[in-house]
């Protein structure tokens, strides 16, 4: 049998938190597909609904491709384990994801990757260039922060926080991207304008040409852009389509 399938987590969870595993899940599974992964490396959290703190993450261990709606793990803003589960959990992993809750309410999952685009744009003094469609609406809500080493300390937690701001996007210099969003679906979404944004300079830069830049007064006008295109619905819009493209490659996210 699986050991990423808990057929008993179903029965012993609420309806809001088992669309939540599902939904997780999910993200997990297309972040792999995207070729977003970092073998068993980074994370994406969900805050679970209810009164509680209390948030899912995965199982320390396991590939993105591979992750389940009863393997993830639910814990609290210290990273402890609330109920049973034979899983781990990385502790470094989430302290990026426990300063952002706690300072964040409105944000509902965080997704945080180590991909070669964005990384190879976080080394770059000049940052995020506003040169592609996708970049306009990154750049309307983009923080920095720079590396100190691997996240371990807790000392970190305001530094990072203050940078991330109200922001939607983050870039961890030397580090990766991290995308906040009230919903796992919106993060998603940004996550994807994210990466395209870094893959699209990193081959407009090789070109080795001049570039052109959008005009300021365009990036500034980015989020009302947004909300027309996504018709206010954010990551909504896509993600059920996003869920039938996993039915189609392997439902098993949603075990």
């Amino acid at each position: 049998m699986n050991p990423l399938i808990r057929p008993e987590v179903r029965s012993s969870v609420s309806a809001d938190e088992w669309q939540a595993r599902v939904d997780l899940a999910a993200c997990y599974r297309l972040v792999a597909a995207y070729g977003w992964a970092d073998l068993v490396f980074t994370h994406i959290s969900a805050k679970l609904p209810g009164p509680d703190e209390h948030f899912l993450i995965n199982p320390y261990g396991a590939l993105f491709e591979e992750i389940t709606a009863s393997s993830l793990v639910k814990v609290n803003l210290q990273g402890e384990v609330i109920g049973e589960s034979p899983f781990p959990v990385n502790p470094a992993g989430f302290t990026i994801h426990s300063a952002v809750h706690a300072a964040r309410t409105d944000v509902g999952c965080v997704l945080h990757t180590h991909t070669v685009n964005g990384i190879g744009v976080s080394a770059q003094k000049g940052g995020v260039l506003p040169i592609s469609q996708q970049s306009i609406f990154v750049l309307s809500s983009l923080g920095y922060h720079d590396y100190e080493g691997v996240a371990l300390r807790d000392d970190e937690k305001p530094r990072l926080v203050a940078d991330l701001g109200t922001n939607s996007f983050l870039m961890l210099r030397n580090h990766g991207l991290l995308t906040v969003g009230p919903t796992i679906a919106d993060a998603f979404l940004a996550m994807y304008l994210f990466e395209t944004t870094c893959a699209i300079q990193l081959r407009a830069q090789s070109g080795g040409g001049e570039l052109i830049l959008v005009h300021p007064q365009i990036v500034a006008t980015a989020q009302q852009q947004a909300q027309q295109v996504t018709r206010n619905l954010g990551g909504a819009l896509a993600w059920p389509a996003l869920l039938r493209k996993l039915d189609r490659i392997d439902p098993g996210f949603r075990d």
